[in-house]
């Protein structure tokens, strides 16, 4: 094992580039030691298998991968959502069962399915069945984490574009000021048991990354970006510009305190992992 992948380098610093991950390279990397295991605790479900996703790319720590990209849009009133792919139903091994995916999405070519999202005990949370009942929204959660948000919405509120007019400037001590605004958030998680935690970015960066990129022109929407915000190392939340990260030179990244994992948000990349099925009802 490298020192790169136990724990971040102490020093230098990274340029922002978008980038793609060779999926055969990794496919190999813990894929029959996940296969083993999905087969031995999981019930047999709708989807898993290997399964390529657009990820905010992991350059440091344990974690095997990035993590995963949600589609943004705006609505008429200026609230943030997340898009949900088209829930269809297909035949698998002769049982009828539904799945949620868009191909060519939005006209970029590619296929966004909820597959993605099939990792770390999220495939068995109610938001990911294809049929849940949500209306998608990002909203602020109980614990938010920026003290900005605290000040502006009450828990269960819809994050709206308005609270993001300072992204230009915005910082909070944390590394250089002025490269994006974040907030936390939950998706798909009212009257539900289990949250699906978010983070939402809004970037010049994303502006200028969404004019050279299909994909990004279509999962992106005036300068935000948003992931689903489980570390792909232990599932623990990270943070963008989070408390202790300079240590590591993460403090302009996405940040995992457990085991020290860094993310860069504005390197979107495509990694190929092995999901886990969503459990048969």
């Amino acid at each position: 094992m490298s020192e790169r992948d136990k724990y971040p380098a102490q020093s230098g610093r990274r340029r922002f580039v978008k980038g793609v991950v060779g999926g055969a390279a990794l496919a190999g990397v813990g894929a029959t030691g996940a296969a083993t295991i999905n087969s031995a605790t999981q019930a047999s479900g709708a989807g898993g298998g290997s399964t390529q996703a657009y990820a905010i790319e992991n350059t440091a720590g344990p974690a095997p991968r990035g993590m995963p990209q949600i589609p943004v849009e705006i609505d008429d009133e200026g609230y943030l959502k997340g898009v949900w792919p088209e829930v269809k139903t297909e035949e698998q091994g002769g049982v009828s069962v539904q799945i949620a995916e868009t191909e060519d999405f939005k006209g970029s070519g590619e296929t966004y399915t909820t597959e993605w999202f099939q990792f770390c005990g999220v495939e068995s949370y109610a938001g990911i069945e294809p049929d849940y009942d949500s209306e998608n929204y990002f909203r602020s959660g109980s614990n938010p984490g920026y003290e900005w948000q605290s000040e502006a919405y009450s828990e269960g509120d819809r994050l709206h574009v308005d609270d993001f007019s300072d992204y230009q400037e915005w910082g909070n001590g944390v590394g250089d000021p002025g490269l994006g605004k974040p907030a936390t958030g939950r998706w798909r998680s009212e009257d539900a048991e289990d949250t699906i935690p978010i983070q939402v970015i809004k970037s010049e960066q994303v502006m200028e990354m969404a004019e050279e990129d299909p994909w990004l022109e279509a999962s992106t929407e005036d300068g935000f970006i948003a992931w689903l915000n489980k570390c792909t190392h232990f599932c623990c939340v990270p943070q963008y510009k989070s408390e202790g990260s300079a240590k590591f030179n993460a403090e302009n990244d996405v940040y995992c305190q457990c085991h020290q994992s860094v993310y860069d948000p504005y390197s979107i990349v495509q990694t190929l992992f092995v999901a886990r099925p969503r459990p048969s009802d």
